[in-house]
């Protein structure tokens, strides 16, 4: 019978878990305690929080969010006076007005989170041709998910080149496909102060804003995993009914 019951587990949420690197000769990703992965695991909010200032000071100045709400931060354990402070930080183009004309103003909580270029274009131009990706589903749309944006980004990912390896104007990177990227090294010791007194180590910040791009790129995760849990103590209890009617019904014909 548990054989049976942890089967229909990892068959209902057996999607939950995340994907291994594929073989060949990439890099083996090491391996991390997330607070999210297994059957009843959730989001760290306090992690997320953080990890949502780590991308508003470092990473916004290149990478979008375009499929996040000010108004979905609700999750990460803020109030809403709190969402509405947050999203006036941001300037907001809107519009068009009586004349026609777009026009600035103050983010609301329905806003989404600004791109920091106007068009793709200018986000090429700005970044040696090659706009930056946007980061609302880069934790899973990259092999690895989490755990490949938080190597990447680490201390261990941006390394010295093996002798002989040409990287020209790219950095090189272990973790990367192809070892060449053309984004530089984004975070350094202490380049965020975190308002809860967390140290902002290298290891720390790529944790954490790899925690809260999780959350960006599946934000129902808990949601889906309570349903699910939900779904299998239903049909636990459903096989258990049939089962005793079954042995009734059956006991009384013969």
């Amino acid at each position: 019978m548990k054989k049976i019951l942890s089967g229909l587990f990892a068959a209902a949420l057996g999607c939950l878990t995340v994907p291994a690197f594929a073989a060949g000769d990439a890099v083996k990703l090491p391996s991390y305690d997330w607070s999210f992965e297994g059957v009843f695991g959730t989001y760290d909010k306090a992690s997320m929080q953080r990890g949502l200032q780590v991308y508003k000071e470092v990473c916004s100045g290149c990478h979008s969010l375009d499929l996040v709400a000010f108004r979905n931060l609700l999750d990460l354990g803020y109030n809403a006076d709190e969402v509405k402070a947050f999203a006036a930080d941001y300037t907001v183009e809107d519009g068009p007005n009586d004349e026609g004309e777009m026009f600035e103003r103050n983010g609301i909580a329905a806003d989404y989170f600004p791109a920091p270029f106007p068009n793709e274009q200018a986000a090429a131009a700005a970044n040696g041709g090659k706009a930056p990706p946007d980061l609302s589903l880069m934790a899973k749309a990259r092999v690895g998910g989490p755990s490949f944006v938080r190597a990447l980004i680490g201390s261990d990912g941006y390394v010295d080149a093996p002798e002989g390896f040409e990287t020209g104007d790219l950095s090189y990177n272990k973790y990367f496909p192809g070892h060449l990227i053309a984004m530089a090294p984004p975070l350094s010791e202490d380049a965020v102060e975190y308002s809860d007194g967390t140290p902002a180590t290298v290891e720390q910040m790529a944790a954490d804003v790899s925690h809260f791009l999780m959350w960006a790129a599946e934000p129902k995760l808990e949601e889906r995993k309570s349903t699910g849990i939900k779904v299998m103590i239903f049909l636990i209890i459903f096989t258990l009914v049939m089962y005793a009617a079954k042995r009734k019904v059956f006991a009384q014909v013969h």
